[in-house]
């Protein structure tokens, strides 16, 4: 049995996913003429009240594209120092759209709206960027999937009303975050200008984003698509992946907690664990002693077939998901217990 908690991306379709990406109906989705690729970003865009939806091969160019089309070359996004966007997309948005990123130090990758008020350059102050765009990430990855204050969205909202400023959401997690908050799909939708989903986290399928959006912005979304290389053809089989999840994934989202919280609450026991970062959805980040040495430890759940991610200073990751059944989940708790 091998037990893999590095990400919630490792999961394999399940059958019934599977039967719809067989006989899913296909076009060139190039030309817009693949009928369940359309499909899917239709429901999506309506799900959020929003314009337009458009499907991608993976968040980074969704994040990428959104980056692209709400600012331009030598201007600054606003963002926490834990944001994706940041660490984790290759420095795109310097690469792609010429912009620099001024970053906030949040709690587990959440900031308040008056720390946003602070982050702003003034407008009329050229030598500094011009502060153009908030990004915000829910849930937060390298914060432990943790869940934002949906009333501190709504004030950061204000504070990018009064000074003009973008709003964009990387949503790589927001399923996680809707079955454990009060919040919708509309709720967000009326919130942020752009908002990005991801279909291959916690929903189980083997690629794919969408970036949902009003319609002055995603106008230009598909050109932004097209020079990162995102254009793809019978690309329905995919979609079809998205769609099945939909159906029958979101419900489920809260079995992956419930694991989660329980991983947690045996590590909070171990006497070689220094802490356990607070666990709201599915991810469990949490510290070893000093005294204990991280290869160590992960080579020895290594032997054991259980492989979590190493976040270096002796934080260790894990991250429930579709494939991690009950036998598993029984398995992992026994052999933490024996640390």
């Amino acid at each position: 049995m091998i037990i893999d908690l590095r990400s919630d991306t490792v999961t394999k379709p399940t059958k019934g996913m599977l039967n719809a990406m067989m006989e899913a109906e296909v076009g060139d989705d190039v030309y817009k003429e693949d009928p369940t690729v359309n499909a899917l970003e239709e429901r999506l865009a309506d799900m959020f009240g929003k314009d337009q939806a458009l499907f991608f091969p993976t968040g980074s160019m969704a994040n990428q594209t959104a980056l692209k089309l709400h600012t331009h070359p030598g201007e600054q996004v606003i963002c926490d120092k834990y944001a994706h966007i940041y660490n984790y997309e290759g420095g795109g948005a310097s690469f792609n759209s010429g912009i620099s990123c001024k970053l906030i130090d949040g709690e587990r990758g959440m900031f308040t709206a008056s720390q946003v008020v602070e982050s702003i350059n003034p407008p009329d102050f050229y030598h500094s960027p011009l502060t153009r765009l908030v990004e915000i990430e829910n849930t937060t990855n390298k914060g432990g999937g943790a869940c934002w204050d949906f009333e501190e969205l709504k004030r950061i909202k204000a504070v990018c009303n009064k000074h003009n400023l973008g709003y964009h959401l990387d949503g790589a997690r927001l399923w996680n975050a809707m079955a454990t908050t009060p919040a919708t799909a509309r709720d967000y939708g009326q919130l942020f200008d752009t908002i990005s989903v991801c279909l291959s986290k916690g929903l189980g399928c083997p690629m794919g984003s969408v970036l949902i959006g009003d319609a002055h912005l995603m106008s230009g979304a598909i050109r932004v698509r097209k020079i990162l290389g995102g254009g793809m053809r019978q690309v329905g089989f995919a979609a079809a992946a998205g769609l099945y999840a939909l159906d029958h994934h979101l419900d489920r989202l809260s079995e992956d907690h419930k694991n989660a919280n329980e991983i947690g609450a045996v590590l909070c026991n171990l006497s070689i664990v220094k802490k356990v970062e607070p666990i709201e959805t599915n991810i469990v980040i949490f510290e070893l002693e000093s005294h204990v040495d991280e290869s160590e430890f992960l080579r020895q759940l290594s032997e054991k077939n259980i492989h979590i991610i190493g976040m270096g200073s002796n934080k260790l990751r894990m991250v429930t998901h579709l494939d991690y059944t009950v036998e598993m989940h029984q398995r992992l708790l026994d052999i933490l217990n024996d640390f």
